[in-house]
C-alpha cells in the first residue's frame, strides 16, 4: 500500500504536503510564533526571537521534507524530528512567558496548539508505523 492512498483514514489521496493537516496547523503555529516575536521588545531579543521562530519553522519544514523523500521510513524519521521542534516550541513559549513578553492566556494557547499538533504527529507515526 502505498503512503498517499487511505493517509486520511479517509480515502483521501495524499500527493502533496501542503495538503497534510499536521502540515497546515504546523503553518499556523509558526505564523503565531511569527506574530509573537514581532512585538515591540521581543523583536529586538535577536537570539531568543530567532532561536523560537527556527524551531516553530521546523515542525512544518520537517515534515515537508520528509514527505518528500518519498519513503515511509524517512517520512516517519523527519515526523519524529518535527514532533521535537513541537518540544522545543512549547518549551520556549515558557520562557517567552517568563520574560514577560507574553500573557498567561497568550501561553496557554501556545501550549494548547503544540500539544495539539505533537499528538496528531505522533498519531501519524503510528498509522505509518503500522503500514509496514
Amino acid at each position: 500500500m502505498s503512503r498517499f492512498m487511505f493517509f486520511n483514514f479517509a480515502c483521501m489521496k495524499i500527493e502533496r504536503f501542503e495538503d497534510l493537516e499536521i502540515w497546515k496547523e504546523a503553518r499556523e503555529i509558526c505564523k503565531v510564533v511569527y506574530e509573537i516575536t514581532s512585538r515591540e521588545f521581543f523583536n529586538k531579543d535577536f537570539r531568543f526571537r530567532d532561536q523560537i521562530r527556527a524551531s516553530a519553522g521546523s515542525i512544518m519544514d520537517n515534515i515537508a521534507e520528509g514527505f518528500e523523500r518519498g519513503g515511509n521510513k524517512e517520512f516517519v524519521q523527519f515526523l519524529y524530528y518535527s514532533k521535537g521542534s513541537c518540544g522545543e516550541t512549547r518549551s520556549q513559549a515558557h520562557r517567552t512567558f517568563d520574560c514577560k513578553y507574553i500573557s498567561e492566556s497568550e501561553l496557554q494557547q501556545l501550549i494548547k496548539i503544540t500539544i495539539a499538533e505533537s499528538a496528531k504527529i505522533a498519531n501519524l507515526i503510528k498509522y505509518l508505523t503500522i503500514l509496514r
